[in-house]
């Protein structure tokens, strides 16, 4: 399970660099995204998913292996919201940058043929 988890999130993060490669500003938005969602499961598989083990509670002994570490979720949750909110500034800056030049292309005007 490890192994097609550390593949899937190497093809993930692959795709991503292959994106912002690309001359279109679209396909730069949606490689970000991608790679931002490899770092997340990244971060999510270092913090070893439990199953069916509740968070850490405050309690008289404490033993850190009966309970799930919440940190990797929260960091997690907060990488989302703010993926969110720059992908959305993004495609602001994206169809504004389209309204003035009249391209999508990253240099602002297609390139000569």
């Amino acid at each position: 399970m490890e192994m097609v988890l550390a593949i899937s999130i190497g093809v993930l993060f692959g795709s991503g660099i292959w994106l912002i490669l690309r001359p279109r500003t679209f396909q730069l938005i949606t490689g970000l995204l991608l790679m931002s969602y490899a770092v997340n499961l990244f971060i999510f598989a270092m913090g070893r998913l439990w199953i069916d083990r509740p968070p850490i509670t405050p309690g008289p002994a404490i033993d850190p292996a009966q309970f799930a570490d919440p940190l990797p979720q929260a960091l997690v949750l907060t990488a989302i919201v703010i993926g969110f909110a720059t992908t959305a500034l993004y495609l602001v800056i994206m169809i504004g940058a389209r309204g003035l030049t009249g391209s999508d292309h990253v240099d602002g005007r297609e390139p000569k043929e």
